[in-house]
């Protein structure tokens, strides 16, 4: 997956992600599971496109970068 592709993917999961918000209280249990598996998949996209970018600062190749767990991504500290 190249940027442009990763990029893709988080602007249809963000589109997922508000249409999900404007249910708000009307939202089932599933529809809350999704919202929770989004955020989740969202931080670890989000996470390859920062090894990506830091891949190529260092002269290194972007593609070799693979996407982490959600066990790893989810406990980062901030």
């Amino acid at each position: 997956m190249n940027d442009h592709d990763i990029h893709a993917h988080i602007d249809a999961l963000v589109q997922e992600e508000h249409t999900l918000f404007e249910r708000d209280h009307a939202m089932t249990a599933d529809e809350r599971k999704r919202l929770g598996d989004i955020n989740v998949q969202l931080d670890r996209l989000w996470d390859l496109l920062r090894q990506r970018k830091a891949r190529e600062e260092f002269h290194q190749d972007p593609d070799t970068a693979r996407e982490r767990s959600p066990d790893v991504v989810e406990h980062y500290q901030q």
